[in-house]
């Protein structure tokens, strides 16, 4: 029988804490149970979608959104939308508008972004069976998943400039 190596039982046990490191961070964030948000502070946007966010730089729906991030997101996006690499990191959604000069351009990007982000939340993602992104869509109404939104767009990695 080979006996192994300090370099193996040192380079397995530091492996193994690793797994152990890795797993008890991913229960640290709890229960993956999609929760509600309080949305009662902010105007009802009615049973119609908007196609872009109603709730772009309001400092309310903002407070709204960090805390619906934090219940909802956090856990695969990252704590305070910063990704740890699970899933795609949410501070970049919509960094190609943030370099448009030209106003309309820009509008048109940003309109783009948001039906692509409020359709993505509502229904989900899933590849060849495996849920990348649950569904919320009956969970999150249209004020929280736009409040999502605004809380993204004031943790964008790229500041909007000043378009002309």
């Amino acid at each position: 029988m080979k006996t192994l190596s300090r370099f193996h039982v040192r380079a397995s046990g530091t492996f193994a804490a690793l797994m152990l490191s890795l797993s008890s961070a991913a229960w640290a964030h709890g229960d993956v149970t999609p929760q509600t948000v309080d949305t009662s502070s902010l105007p009802s946007l009615g049973s119609e979608w908007k196609a872009s966010n109603p709730f772009r730089g309001n400092a309310s729906a903002i407070k709204i959104g960090a805390s619906a991030y934090g219940q909802n997101c956090a856990r695969c996006h990252g704590l305070d939308a910063v990704s740890g690499g699970i899933a795609p990191d949410l501070r970049k959604m919509d960094n190609e508008c943030a370099t448009q000069k030209d106003l309309k351009k820009q509008n048109l990007c940003l309109q783009t972004i948001d039906d692509y982000f409020a359709g993505r939340v509502r229904r989900g993602f899933t590849r060849n069976g495996a849920v990348y992104m649950p569904p919320f869509e009956g969970i999150l109404n249209q004020e929280a998943v736009w409040s999502l939104k605004a809380y993204l767009e004031s943790r964008r990695e790229k500041p909007l400039i000043a378009a002309k």
